[in-house]
């Protein structure tokens, strides 16, 4: 089989309909089929084949996605590099992946360029920018397109072979690429169509807000197939995001949290017109409580979440727009929720031993689906202790509702022991986020003589609030056992976000454990 076919599809169906747009420039559908047949033709005409993998290395922009379907239509491997590692990081997965091409913008040019030199691998760098150095080895992402053919191009794979190595962003230890197949590629393209409220289809806009490289970029495929026209933004910020919807009319995107609370705190917000939007969900790390109903009282009754991993390919829970606002009326324990298991995703919480639990019970989730990885590239300890007879190990903490509904607590790493009591760090935060005066908060363990471990709040608080630890130590009292409540708070100008602008919980933690003779993270 070969995924490129249902842009070509697509093509065929609406030829001249606005398939991608960024900045000023618009590519057809038929343009978009066009540009990735000669860019699949162009790359195997220089002997790259299945089982070779071309690497990306640039902020968002339109010729990702072409790259996207080019590398569909050859069978190769694409291995998107975040766009905010280092060069030490670019240099590991050069030498680590199978990269035979490495295409770059011109932000990027220095790093791609030192670290395919110190990889030693022979890739080959492919600038989107500029003209390549004199006497050099690069060719232009235009001249190697231009070297392809129009015609339509088709490499059939098999659904077990590899499509793209999702690499983990690093804050928990070295880089790791899950290795997403074809099938789990597909089935998560199957999995989107199926959604009701987000499904792609003619006249549809979704603005892709963060990394198309990652999860904001994972829906291109469905939205391709359905006929929709994805809006590319080629850098979050808060105005540009209203502005672009008000503008373009966007009907659907996906925000992390971190963008939810920018926006939510952009003055002037409530002017713009987003009456166009049916759909925004929001995944990526936890939501508050709290934050989900500001969410709705802004977006309206839109907004949907999500939970998954790179190791899932897309979302394996979901709570719909339909839930949520139903939760808000006469549920508000579902607000603390991620959903219930998507379509045909299987999902467990277990003990230690692997044993299914009990209804509310705190344990791991462990999901089973076509969308599902069953390996990390060249890791095969790592590999066998995250998936294991056919499930995926998560390493979330949950418990699950008697209806099926899943509620994450916190990640096995980041739980805190206290006295020998299990404290999650969502759970402090959601009462911190019910304050009207915290913008953001971050909940750590920090050492502690008599406790082990005590529960630290860094607080950023919203424009003009004013407030002390101890209003915000009394407030959590009134809302938390006396245990779960933080003993100290720290005010900070803004919050630390890893590079795919999650709350980067490590970067919190770090100073107060510098120096520990003991660390129990």
């Amino acid at each position: 089989m070969n995924l490129g076919t249902y842009l070509s599809r697509s093509a065929r169906y609406w030829p001249q309909a606005p398939a991608l747009v960024s900045g000023d420039r618009s590519w057809s559908f038929t343009e978009l089929d066009r540009a990735t047949d000669r860019l699949a033709s162009a790359l195997t005409a220089r002997g790259l084949r299945p089982g070779d993998a071309v690497a990306s290395l640039a902020w968002n922009r339109g010729e990702l996605v072409e790259v996207e379907f080019g590398l569909y239509k050859a069978g190769l491997t694409r291995a998107p590099i975040n766009a905010r590692l280092g060069r030490g990081e670019i240099e590991h997965i050069l030498r680590y992946a199978p990269v035979r091409v490495l295409i770059f913008d011109a932000a990027h040019r220095e790093d791609a360029l030192a670290a395919i030199a110190a990889a030693g691998t022979g890739c080959l760098p492919v600038p989107l920018d500029g003209t390549p150095e004199p006497g050099s080895n690069e060719v232009a992402y235009e001249t190697l397109l231009a070297a392809g053919d129009e015609a339509p191009f088709r490499v059939e794979v098999d659904e077990s072979e590899p499509c793209v190595l999702n690499f983990t962003s690093g804050s928990t230890g070295a880089l790791k690429a899950a290795v997403q197949t074809v099938g789990n590629r597909l089935a998560n393209m199957r999995k989107l169509l199926m959604s009701d409220e987000s499904r792609p289809r003619p006249g549809s806009r979704y603005l892709a807000c963060g990394p198309i490289t990652h999860a904001t970029g994972m829906g291109l495929l469905a939205g391709v197939f359905g006929g929709s026209t994805t809006y590319v933004l080629p850098a979050w910020n808060p105005r540009t995001f209203l502005e672009t919807v008000e503008k373009e009319r966007i009907t659907a995107t996906f925000l992390v949290p971190a963008m939810v609370n920018t926006v939510l705190a952009e003055p002037g917000a409530e002017r713009y017109d987003l009456s166009s939007l049916t759909s925004v969900r929001i995944g990526g790390a936890p939501i508050s409580p709290q934050r989900l109903r500001d969410a709705v009282d802004f977006f309206g009754p839109v907004v949907a979440q999500g939970y998954g991993l790179g190791e899932t390919t897309s979302v394996v829970a979901g709570l719909s727009a339909d839930e949520i606002a139903h939760a808000v009326k006469a549920d508000p324990e579902l607000l603390q929720s991620c959903g219930r298991a998507s379509y045909d995703t299987e999902i467990r919480v277990v003990d230690e031993a692997g044993r299914e639990l009990a209804p509310r019970a705190v344990g791991e989730i462990i999901v089973r689906g076509p969308d599902c990885v069953r390996a990390y590239w060249q890791e095969p300890e790592l590999s066998a202790e995250a998936f294991r007879d056919g499930w995926v190990h998560t390493g979330d903490l949950a418990w699950m509702r008697e209806d099926g509904y899943l509620f994450l607590v916190d990640r096995k790493k980041d739980m805190i022991i206290s006295g020998g009591f299990n404290i999650y760090s969502t759970e402090v935060e959601a009462a911190l986020y019910e304050h009207p005066g915290v913008r953001e908060a971050c909940v750590v363990g920090v050492p502690d003589e008599k406790w082990g471990e005590a529960v630290k709040a860094v607080v950023v608080t919203q424009s003009g609030a004013s407030l002390t630890a101890e209003d915000l130590i009394a407030f959590c009292a009134e809302r938390l056992d006396r245990l779960k409540k933080p003993r100290s708070v720290d005010f900070v100008a803004e919050l630390p976000h890893n590079r795919n602008g999650k709350l980067d919980r490590k970067a919190v933690r770090e100073p107060y454990w510098a120096g520990a003779a003991r660390r129990v993270n």
